[in-house]
């Protein structure tokens, strides 16, 4: 009777492992050893997206001084990254990534080519991929976006993380976040 009971606890403890494990392996991400819930991830990066505030870009390149167009490694923990361009819909026009530092002065203003796309559902992730490592790059270690790159993300937050392609776009962005500036996201 006790082995029979052992034996039907082990069974039941078995499949619970099994579940628990396929559960989490589709709702974390593991990056360099630790695990990512991407639920929590979600969360807290709408939080922190909710405090981020629009500005405009026109304004801050044409009060920025031609002397500060640039910055070294370990110039700044925080980079602000917004983009202006024209409206020049369906192509790629070019523009400028503007990087602020933590009182919001610019820091560095550089050409990039951006999609300026009607539907944002076909922008492609590796956009905001290449935003994020040229920040990170500079020495940054935490990137916040403002103006047309926190309108994009907003749209990424309004779409189901599971069920669509801008659920895929949106995961893929936390993975970079989670590995590349982990402490953004207190877990």
């Amino acid at each position: 009777m006790l082995l029979s009971l052992v034996t039907q606890h082990s069974l039941f403890m078995a499949v619970v492992v099994v579940l628990c494990r396929i559960w989490r392996s589709r709702n974390w991400v593991v990056f360099d050893g630790k695990q990512f819930s991407i639920p929590a991830l979600m969360r807290q990066f709408n939080q922190r997206l909710q405090e981020w505030v629009t500005l405009s870009v026109d304004t801050l390149v044409q009060s920025a001084s031609p002397s500060i167009n640039s910055i070294g490694p370990g110039g700044s923990t925080l980079a602000i990254c917004m983009w202006d361009g024209t409206t020049c819909r369906g192509s790629h026009s070019a523009g400028k990534m503007v990087i602020l530092g933590p009182d919001r002065e610019v820091l560095s203003v550089a050409g990039i080519q951006i999609p300026l796309i009607d539907d944002p559902m076909v922008v492609e992730c590796p956009v905001l991929r290449e935003a994020i490592l040229w920040c990170l790059g500079l020495g940054f270690t935490e990137v916040r976006f403002e103006g047309y790159a926190k309108t994009f993300i907003d749209e990424l937050l309004r779409a189901d993380v599971r069920d669509n392609r801008m659920g895929v776009i949106l995961e893929e962005i936390m993975r970079l976040f989670a590995f590349y500036s982990g402490f953004l996201f207190d877990l």
